[in-house]
């Protein structure tokens, strides 16, 4: 097999040269940071779990008319997907007080905002990744008027669409980043939704018992990183209830009877 070039490495991915023009191949690692790269570790299986996780969620956006990436899945760690130009944003979508936003305005973690809030930070670890306003964004030309609505209005939809996909299986969508691209055809570019979608970039929490299923059970020592992430999977119907999960995950099983499932719905 040829040797594949390497194009990028960042905390959580590795991006290959794909195997035509215009496409890239995804690798996800197992790598886990938190705090902006200041604490480091690895979660077990969660580089499987996440290309599972970010498959299905990515094809299912793609059936109510978002445009992604995504390719199609090539193996248990990597994914194909397009080639894009990454607008240098992070669009954040809150939908309850959780993380740095209860931190920096002193509103106790869990409580509802009174409606979905959307923020941006600049893709930029030495700075910490900071949030921006939209004037600043203008001011810096980071990305056209034009992509600010299109990143906004996708985001809207998805949220829209991920909180019902989450409360269908018993868990509360907190709050989720996204990261867009370009693609250009001649002139004339188009944003499309880029990156990836999985408890890594989400918060999830269980509906009854609010129990943690993402990657907060890292950030705050909590444990159990690996049994939520392939709980996720399994409520969403990827793994079996008796299943012990494809190849790297049957390790992830350990420990599985801390987590709880979701109750049957009342009749």
């Amino acid at each position: 097999m040829a040797r594949r070039r390497q194009i990028y490495e960042g905390k959580a991915k590795i991006l290959y040269e794909g195997p035509e023009p215009g496409t890239i191949i995804q690798y996800f690692k197992d790598d886990a940071t938190a705090f902006n790269a200041e604490k480091k570790g690895t979660i077990n299986g969660k580089g499987v779990i996440n290309n599972r996780i970010s498959e299905y969620i990515f094809t299912r956006l793609s059936h109510i008319g978002i445009p992604t990436h995504f390719i199609r899945r090539l193996n248990m760690r990597e994914q194909l997907v397009r080639q894009v130009e990454i607008i240098p944003l992070e669009v954040v979508v809150r939908n309850v007080a959780a993380g740095s936003l209860s931190k920096r305005l002193g509103i106790e973690e869990g409580e509802l905002l009174p409606h979905t809030l959307i923020e941006y930070c600049l893709k930029d670890d030495a700075l910490g990744d900071p949030k921006v306003s939209e004037e600043e964004i203008a001011c810096f030309n980071w990305c056209s008027h034009e992509e600010m609505q299109d990143m906004s209005s996708m985001a809207i939809r998805i949220n829209d669409f991920l909180c019902g996909l989450f409360s269908a299986i018993d868990i509360r969508l907190i709050d989720f980043k996204l990261e867009f691209g370009r693609i250009w055809d001649g002139d004339y570019s188009r944003t499309i939704l880029a990156d990836e979608i999985s408890p890594d970039g989400c918060r999830l929490w269980d509906i009854n018992t609010g129990e943690k299923l993402d990657k907060d059970r890292f950030r705050r020592d909590m444990g159990g990183e690996s049994e939520a992430y392939q709980e996720v999977a399994r409520r969403l119907g990827l793994l079996q209830n008796d299943d012990s999960g494809p190849g790297e995950v049957l390790d992830m099983n350990a420990h599985r009877g801390r987590l709880r499932t979701p109750s049957k719905p009342k009749k």
